[in-house]
């Protein structure tokens, strides 16, 4: 069973999928593992650190050659695979709505596509959950980011030349990106407070600190929705839910949002009106512009500023984390793999269960319910 591991190609990308660490747990599994020359640069990771661990150094052909299983964190350009075998595993994070052509050209190819972001929400698969581990740094780093932009303290302070107020912060989205902006933010000293269509969120951002902002006269979602992400609101509960908002943005010095809906663009949380009502110098920092944007205005891999406030656009945020966030998306594939590695068989072998839910395709056809319903 060979594992190959490639080097990312796409702009910005600094992470890579997989660690030292991880490659010498896959050769104790009795996999060999070959990583493409310079995959780990970017995260600090030496090839000569990879093959202290086991691995083999070599070109994106060697590495590909008679591979069994290609690593990746994102899906690689479907033209730089020649080579692949028909039938061979690619585990990464796929971006199966936004890169459908891709996906049809890898069932071209003959080989298995595996997205990862697709892995059910399930206590089992928590482990090899990829959005999870990066949307926690990337909550992390929101806050970082909002806090380098904001021209001043978060902590109140109070000194001989008199009293700092404490940053007021505003989280939107309570997923684990919020959580951990919510987190971090109170760590940081700010009076934060925290608002999501799901009530059963609530007690989390109690738990955390922070003070709850919700629309108590309309119903949201009891609960969870599907898969544990929130789902589309009535257009009752968006008016509600706009109303509340806007008496509430106003008074805050840094707004973090970070909802999003899968396959579908991002939720439009803040309006250009609203922004104007926050006061000079304060900050948003959008997590869901590369899926359209929570914030109007907001600009991809930007940072731009409207009625003097800074809207904070940064693209592939965990990757501004490479090393623990490679350390983090290394383990979940490793997780994921061995999970269902068969001593015997010497390699996985997925159940109908998780199999199912991440499997794009198959036997050269695009075989997910996802993409094919």
């Amino acid at each position: 069973m060979k594992i190959a591991v490639l080097k990312e190609t796409a702009a910005g990308e600094r992470r890579v999928s997989a660690t030292p660490e991880t490659v010498k747990k896959f050769v104790s599994l009795g996999a060999a593992v070959a990583v493409e020359l310079g995959a780990g640069d970017t995260g600090f990771l030496s090839d000569a650190s990879y093959e202290a661990a086991g691995a083999t150094i070599g070109s994106r052909a060697e590495v590909l050659a008679d591979a069994d299983i290609v690593l990746g964190v994102q899906g690689p350009d479907p033209a730089t695979l020649a080579g692949i075998k028909p039938g061979a595993w690619l585990a990464a994070g796929l971006n199966p709505f936004g890169e459908r052509a891709r996906v049809d050209a890898y069932a071209a190819l003959g080989i298995e596509a595996l997205a990862m972001e697709f892995m059910p929400r399930i206590t089992r698969a928590q482990s090899m959950d990829i959005l999870s581990s990066q949307s926690n740094l990337a909550g992390y780093k929101a806050v970082l980011d909002a806090a380098s932009e904001y021209g001043r303290v978060f902590p109140m302070m109070m000194t001989a030349a008199g009293t700092v107020s404490a940053a007021k912060v505003f989280v939107m989205g309570v997923g684990v990106a919020g959580l951990q902006a919510i987190a971090t933010a109170r760590r940081l000293g700010a009076q934060v407070s925290a608002t999501d269509v799901r009530s059963a969120t609530k007690e989390q951002i109690q738990s955390l600190g922070a003070k709850p902002i919700f629309v108590e006269n309309v119903a949201g979602i009891e609960g969870e929705g599907s898969g544990g992400y929130a789902t589309e609101m009535s257009d009752e509960y968006k008016a509600a839910q706009a109303e509340l908002v806007s008496s509430h943005i106003a008074k805050q010095d840094i707004v973090i949002t970070t909802a999003l809906i899968p396959g579908r663009p991002a939720p439009r949380l803040i309006s250009d009106a609203q922004i104007a009502s926050m006061r000079p110098g304060s900050v948003i920092v959008d997590l869901a512009v590369e899926a359209g944007g929570n914030v109007e205005g907001a600009v991809a891999g930007e940072v731009v500023e409207k009625h003097g406030v800074k809207i904070v656009g940064h693209r592939n945020v965990s990757s501004r984390l490479a090393s623990d966030a490679s350390a983090l998306f290394a383990r979940n594939l490793y997780n994921f793999l061995s999970a269902f590695w068969e001593k015997e068989a010497g390699k996985p072998v997925l159940d109908e269960e998780i199999g199912n839910a991440i499997r794009l395709t198959q036997g050269g056809k695009v075989v997910n319910d996802r993409l094919t319903g």
